[in-house]
């Protein structure tokens, strides 16, 4: 993973470096902590300057300081990795891979049909010298973040970047849509001194050499978020990439819904009930496609990594161990418990996996507050009882929902494999850190989302990839910080699998065919409502975001099932949801975990609870703005 940046100027008066801020040198470096270096192309005839700055963080191949050059003067900055679509060798840098095939291409359907084949998350910025052109993009999800910021008429300039810097002036950083690539004409800007985007969309192809006629119909939605000083049109030659999964199913049977499972009393749900659904052959024939394709693209994400096979030891831990090379973000939920059990197939035996576990602190509450959360605390403990799995419990302020299925999902993961090192890092959050990395590290990273719900995902979602907690080593907590580059996240699961209360809302208004739209809405909104904003906080750690449910294949495989194969909302919730997820980790051998409701990690970790109990998910949030206008 990387930190890539292009500042442009097409002003006579400025250069490129004017518009270079130090804050954004200094928040890309920590994206890319191995190896920086800049450049500058500069063609003076057509008054126009480029800024490449690049900053690697190495996973894989030989070391590879970016940007890259080649003898044309063309210039390539990557943030991605090629998991397959183009074949790249264990040992081989991909970086370096997908800058030979584009400079092979000799036509832009020869650049689009590279990017078409790429399987893996991608931004990039490429400079084309032959044709005074800038490409640039994300991949079909958006699972690499890519900012754009254009300055005012006069000054000329733009930049894009992974990650932004708070601005003193009205430019604001928007998110580059994931929309398809795109192309500027430098040499048309500085003539005719308007800046004009070229998009080449993303379309679907239903059958071999056909591709979707319909018209891309988000172009009005993207330019009405663009300044006036510039203009977004389609290219002229009608090209577009093919996109990388099959489209949505949304075949609704009558009769789509047959519960195997008739024998929940009370809504009190038991793994015992998930075993007449296996009964069916149809059933565990698709658990078992699900569990393949989803073990293949963890598979991608562990292997073929630089490990550094030293130990960690000294003052912190009194055992030497194992570096990890791999975390989990870790609730002991349904997802990260599948995540974590597949990629104990695929990491070396002898290699620690880290289970990254966050909890912020419990305020003091009223008498009525206080009993209200401790029911809700010894209902999540009982659940466990019932079912053989009684977690460690430790009475203490940092004792949240997570954090106790966090620990019963350790115990079920020990039981699968109790040869594997599972480091369950236990990161705990007071108020007053919060608020101070809040200002100083996170705010600007969220940006620019900027609702309650950006905010708790965000702040949760950056100390738990930070590492730093405590560990038990011989019996005692010790302080730990995890050494692991690649951190596999479990987004995705609920929005395509229905893992979300809105969801049940939207079964019980409108059916099958109804719920169908909304997952069908999710999926297209991810990038802009999740996966930005996750790169940019996960990558400020100098760590790699890696989402598995966000796989094309696996993503493929669900989208060709009807709705009604994935989930089932007639049943309660904590079997219902995710059904088919379930499923497959109770023929893994888990167990508790399995039957857990959806608990979000805004919930579960006790953020949401930690400032101010009256705010809506949606709302502004007045923390993150005030952090942006001081």
């Amino acid at each position: 993973m990387c930190g890539i940046c292009c500042v442009v100027s097409l002003s006579v008066q400025h250069t490129a470096e004017d518009f270079f801020k130090k804050d954004l040198l200094c928040n890309l470096s920590r994206r890319g902590p191995n190896r920086s270096q800049q450049l500058t192309r500069t063609v003076s005839d057509l008054s126009y300057q480029c800024l490449f700055s690049g900053h690697v963080l190495h996973l894989r191949g030989s070391m590879t300081p970016q940007p890259v050059t080649d003898i044309n003067n063309n210039v390539f900055l990557w943030n991605g990795e090629v998991f397959s679509g183009i074949h790249v060798e264990a040992v081989e840098n991909d970086t370096q891979v997908i800058f030979h095939h584009l400079s092979s291409c000799s036509s832009e359907s020869d650049i689009l049909s590279l990017f078409s084949s790429v399987r893996g998350p991608w931004s990039f910025i490429y400079y084309l010298a032959s044709t005074h052109s800038l490409w640039f993009g994300r991949d079909y999800f958006g699972r690499r973040s890519l900012l754009w910021q254009f300055n005012n008429e006069l000054d000329k300039a733009f930049c894009l970047s992974s990650v932004s810097a708070l601005s003193e002036s009205d430019n604001q950083w928007q998110e580059v849509p994931a929309s398809g690539i795109y192309k500027i004409d430098l040499k048309a800007c500085a003539i005719s001194k308007s800046l004009v985007l070229t998009l080449y969309p993303w379309k679907y192809r239903f059958k071999e050499n056909e591709i979707e006629e319909t018209f891309f119909n988000g172009l009005d939605q993207i330019s009405k978020d663009l300044p006036a000083c510039v203009s977004l049109r389609m290219n002229d030659s009608k090209l577009s990439l093919i996109t990388p999964v099959v489209p949505l199913n949304r075949t609704v049977s009558e009769n789509s819904v047959d519960s195997h499972c008739t024998n929940i009393t009370n809504g009190i749900v038991t793994v015992e009930d998930l075993h007449g659904f296996l009964a069916d052959e149809h059933k565990k024939k698709l658990v078992h496609h699900l569990i393949d394709v989803l073990s293949e693209a963890i598979k991608r994400r562990v292997l073929y990594l630089v490990r550094d096979t030293g130990q960690l030891s000294g003052k912190i831990l009194s055992k030497p161990i194992r570096k990890a090379h791999v975390a989990v973000l870790f609730s002991g939920g349904i997802d990260s418990m599948l995540i974590a059990a597949l990629a104990d197939r695929h990491i070396p035996s002898e290699e620690p996996i880290d289970l990254l576990n966050v909890a912020f602190m419990i305020k003091e509450q009223n008498k009525q507050t206080k009993q209200k959360k401790q029911l809700e605390l010894h209902s999540c403990e009982e659940c466990f009882k019932k079912l053989d799995t009684t977690p460690v419990v430790n009475v203490s302020c940092f004792n949240v929902p997570d954090r106790i299925t966090g620990r019963a999902g350790l115990k079920e993961l020990e039981t699968i494999n109790p040869s594997r090192t599972w480091n369950f890092v236990e990161i705990n959050v007071t108020l007053e850190e919060l608020k101070r990395m809040r200002q100083q590290r996170i705010s600007h990273l969220v940006y620019p989302l900027d609702t309650v719900l950006d905010d708790s995902i965000g702040c949760a979602v950056w100390f738990a990839s930070r590492g730093e907690g405590f560990i038990t080593n011989q019996g005692d907590l010790k302080p730990y910080t995890s050494s692991a580059k690649v951190v596999l996240t479990g987004i995705g699961a609920d929005e395509q699998l229905a893992g979300y209360s809105r969801h049940r809302v939207c079964f019980k208004k409108y059916g099958l065919a109804g719920l169908n739209e909304e997952l069908g809405m999710e999926l297209g909104r991810i990038s802009s409502r999740n996966l930005g904003r996750d790169d940019r906080i996960i990558g400020d750690h100098g760590k790699e975001a890696r989402f598995p449910f966000l796989d094309e294949d696996v993503v493929s495989f669900l989208n060709s099932l009807p709705v009604s194969e994935k989930a089932d909302l007639t049943l309660p919730r904590g079997i219902g949801e995710k059904l088919l997820l379930r499923l497959a980790a109770k023929e893994l051998g888990l167990t508790a975990s399995t039957v857990l409701p959806k608990r979000a990690m805004q919930f579960g970790s006790r953020i949401a609870k930690m400032e101010n109990n009256n705010e809506k998910a949606t709302d502004k949030c007045s923390r993150l703005q005030s952090v942006s206008v001081d």
